[in-house]
């Protein structure tokens, strides 16, 4: 199927749904469902954002940005996944947790809201990945339209060029919580150490990052394009010692640079070897 005829089934979607309070993080994905929600729905379409010790705040900001600048109203809502003890303890089903808290305090905004839809950026490409949250998404009977529609993470990505929104090359930028291995436990205090230190290397022009949490130690991940730059700038040891201010012990660079989803590699390979 061609882009446009995604597009208009997109649209169709939207039209038969009538109302939707739309899970927003401010990604591409949720923006562009966003976008074409809005261009049908006009004044039945909510953005909602779930705040929380594992969104990075700039996240936050920028979502709220990109709303205003859509004409959509947003509402930005506090969850409290974080003080859970199943998601504190990081299993490998974490998410199916955070989402789980997302989606009831969704629901109760839709219902005060009269919206009849709660829909989330889920797109076809992610149906193959570790992602626990689509069974919560599935209990909440939350709607995925891009999934509906058909629509690749490429075709996200294109259509949203063609929309003109700012983000549609904006790199995936998961809940911090993702850092932390599995198994080693989620706390507000580490979520803040690896925020800041995310921060730190955003402030220096890098966009694509990753800075894991191994206990006491930080592991910086960059695109391999991005490395040279960061060496030939003499970065790592400026970089080294504000990581040492926030909390870190011990600060190394991943030689093999950075890739989305590492921790979930041990998730795959666990499941193949049964």
């Amino acid at each position: 199927m061609a882009l446009q005829e995604k597009y208009e089934k997109l649209k169709s979607l939207f039209r038969a749904m009538g109302s939707v309070a739309v899970a927003y993080s401010g990604g591409v994905d949720s923006a562009l469902v966003l976008a074409v929600a809005h261009s049908v729905l006009h004044g039945k379409t909510l953005a909602v954002t779930g705040n929380s010790a594992s969104l990075a705040q700039r996240e936050r900001i920028a979502a709220t940005d990109l709303a205003a600048a859509l004409g959509v109203e947003h509402c930005v809502i506090d969850t409290q996944e974080v003080a859970s003890p199943d998601y504190a303890a990081n299993p490998v089903n974490r998410c199916y947790y955070c989402k789980s808290e997302l989606y009831s305090k969704l629901k109760e905004v839709a219902d005060q809201r009269g919206l009849k839809h709660i829909v989330n950026g889920t797109n076809v490409d992610d149906l193959g990945d570790h992602r626990p949250g689509l069974d919560s998404a599935r209990e909440a009977n939350v709607r995925s339209p891009l999934c509906e529609a058909g629509f690749t993470k490429q075709d996200v990505r294109d259509l949203a060029r063609q929309l003109g929104l700012p983000v549609w090359d904006k790199p995936a930028m998961p809940c911090l919580s993702s850092r932390i291995p599995y198994e080693q436990a989620v706390t507000p205090e580490k979520l803040a150490m690896i925020e800041q230190a995310e921060d730190v290397l955003i402030a220096l022009g890098f966009t694509q990052l990753r800075v894991r949490h191994y206990g006491e130690s930080a592991r910086i991940e960059l695109p391999s394009k991005d490395l040279p730059r960061f060496y030939q700038e003499n970065l790592f040891e400026p970089v080294r010692l504000r990581f040492l201010e926030i909390g870190f012990r011990q600060v190394t660079v991943d030689p093999e640079g950075f890739r989305s989803g590492r921790l979930n590699e041990a998730v795959a390979s666990a499941k193949e070897e049964k």
